[in-house]
């Protein structure tokens, strides 16, 4: 079921923008916590806010004997984490599990109480989580650099959002809540949670070979050879080969540039507004393709290549903001500066745990989770 897709349906007819304070009755940021092994009081972190929603077996404890001086969360308070690359921007609708305990957001996660007669916490959340939105974010409301990054709270503050009317937003969360929940929803926040802890090695050592593609010359009577363009490169990183074109190249250069199964490919030069160059695209024919000049082959050696190529895929989808300084601008197109791509760390993995990642992609339903 497509409820992505329906919600962009829903907010794409909206005539109706507000700012994010004014449909909100409550927005603000949480405690420092003064941390101990166990409490009544309970702290939501970074960890605890998901793509797939909340993960309370990452909270940690506020001393109950220092009083909580900031409001406790309640049942349908959208969390939205305000700090950290990789972290920043995820977000979920907050369910209290237990009148027990008291949970509280500490300062690195913004609570939001919507004003529920103007727009519902799930539509809220569900617009946060549009890529669109989420480059706006990084784009507009962020300050700092590499992993020092925060929301400037006072900024994003007058974000304008949206606002559908009440029965389209009715109607959608019903089709949410009898959506099939996929277990491999929320790759990106499972990618962080599996290797954000390893210490990595740069691209460049994982190496065999790497090189640019070729373009030829035009191909009349459709008998060349099949080359891919960065047109055939999809965001969720597969190709789509339904229309590929045919180049004349002369065969020492083709022996030499086919491309293998499972080689990974860059692009180089390209990029728009929302999707910097360094895009990349995992290679799974078994026919003779090569590519063209604005991408770059990626072959690995002492890694599965699969996984060099998913710790790339998710890099990108993390860290767009930076992967966009390594690009220099001419007429209009983004060149990607190589030296600087292949810096990039592939976090350190077991061969088990290189295994497991990869089965998990490969069985995941992509239209579920891919934002």
């Amino acid at each position: 079921m497509r409820v992505q897709s329906q919600f962009i349906e829903m907010y794409r007819r909206a005539h109706k923008e507000m700012t994010l304070e004014s449909v909100c009755t409550i927005m603000g940021k949480g405690i420092t916590p003064k941390y101990v092994d166990s409490s009544s009081v309970v702290v939501i972190n970074q960890a605890c806010v998901h793509w797939d929603g909340q993960h309370l077996e990452n909270v940690k404890y506020h001393n109950k004997n220092v009083p909580v001086k900031k409001r406790t969360l309640e049942t349908g308070d959208v969390l939205l984490n305000a700090t950290g690359n990789g972290t920043l921007g995820r977000c979920c609708v907050f369910s209290c599990p237990s009148d027990e305990n008291q949970y509280v957001n500490d300062g690195h996660v913004i609570a939001i109480s919507t004003d529920r007669s103007v727009i519902l916490p799930e539509v809220l959340n569900s617009y946060l989580s549009l890529s669109d939105t989420q480059a706006e974010i990084y784009r507009q409301y962020v300050t700092g650099s590499t992993n020092q990054i925060d929301i400037v709270f006072t900024d994003i503050k007058k974000m304008t959002v949206p606002v559908p009317n009440m029965r389209e937003q009715l109607q959608f969360v019903s089709t949410l809540q009898q959506a099939d929940k996929s277990k491999f929803v929320g790759f990106k926040s499972q990618f962080i949670e599996m290797f954000g802890n390893h210490s990595s090695t740069p691209v460049s050592d994982y190496i065999a070979d790497s090189y640019p593609g070729e373009w030829g010359v035009e191909d009349k009577d459709g008998s060349g050879v099949k080359v891919i363009r960065t047109t055939n490169f999809t965001n969720a990183g597969k190709l789509d080969l339904t229309d590929v074109v045919t180049r004349s190249i002369i065969e020492k250069k083709v022996k030499r540039k086919t491309i293998k199964k499972f080689d990974t490919i860059l692009e180089r030069s390209g990029g728009t507004a929302e999707n910097p160059v360094g895009r990349v695209v995992l290679f799974e024919e078994d026919d003779q393709y090569l590519c063209n000049n604005f991408t770059q082959v990626l072959r690995f050696k002492d890694i599965d290549p699969r996984y060099a190529f998913y710790s790339l895929f998710y890099y990108y989808q993390m860290n767009k903001t930076y992967v966009r300084s390594m690009g220099s601008k001419t007429t209009g197109i983004q060149n990607l500066d190589m030296n600087k791509y292949l810096e990039i760390g592939i976090p350190n993995a077991s061969d088990d745990e290189q295994s497991l990642f990869i089965a998990i992609t490969e069985q995941a339903d992509k239209s579920k989770y891919y934002n």
